[in-house]
């Protein structure tokens, strides 16, 4: 048996259901980099990567140590898919875990936010922000009056919580074409999107077309 042939059998193990897994995880990863704000996490679509890839594992754990050349081919080639795989999971958590990292409290103190997470995620920014907490407390907040070591206050009409820049421009491009026009907040700029245009625009006007799926981040 050829090359050629071992490709194709590997090939036929392909299915229509892992094509659009592989072509969805890349989409997540390639939006959550580049949107601002923390977006939902893909939960059907993580459990359903996260169980090809134990599987993917077990099968090469199986038959590690086999002599057959036809076998280590398709090892190799199920260890390619596999990286594949792994790579855009990692990358897709740490683009999350940037963000949490960056507006934690923003996260814990918006209900929208926090309702994006897995529960992992809670868990984790939990954790990140009491010791974010303890940790400024123990340095210089337990030196000031108790009035102003709250992290989260806005006297003055100014709030301590860094949020996300909502207005930052992004590359986005129509999959649909969208029935009403979008506007610009603040601006009399007022467009039309059509199936496969792109478009330089403020996150805060596209965001729910992105969310809707009518339209994708590049």
């Amino acid at each position: 048996m050829n090359i050629d042939d071992i490709l194709a059998e590997v090939g036929g193990d392909e299915t229509p259901g892992k094509a659009w897994d592989l072509q969805e995880l890349t989409r997540c990863w390639v939006t959550e980099r580049s949107a601002p704000e923390i977006l939902p996490w893909p939960s059907a679509l993580m459990d359903r990567v996260l169980e090809r890839v134990r599987l993917q594992i077990e099968v090469v754990e199986d038959q590690v140590g086999n002599t057959d050349p036809k076998t280590n081919l398709r090892l190799v080639i199920i260890q390619t898919e596999l990286e594949r795989f792994k790579f855009l999971v990692r990358s897709l958590l740490r683009a999350r875990i940037s963000k949490l990292d960056k507006h934690a409290l923003y996260v814990l103190t918006d209900a929208t936010q926090t309702a994006r997470l897995s529960p992992s995620e809670v868990q984790y920014v939990n954790s990140h922000q009491s010791l974010l907490q303890a940790h400024y407390h123990s340095c210089f907040l337990s030196q000031l009056p108790p009035s102003l070591q709250r992290l989260d206050d806005t006297a003055g009409g100014m709030s301590m919580v860094d949020q996300p820049d909502f207005d930052r421009a992004v590359f986005v491009r129509a999959l649909r074409d969208v029935g009403e026009l979008v506007h610009i907040q603040g601006t009399d700029t007022v467009f039309e999107m059509k199936r496969g245009d792109i478009y330089v625009v403020r996150w805060s006007a596209v965001k729910e077309l992105v969310f809707t799926g009518d339209a994708e981040l590049l």
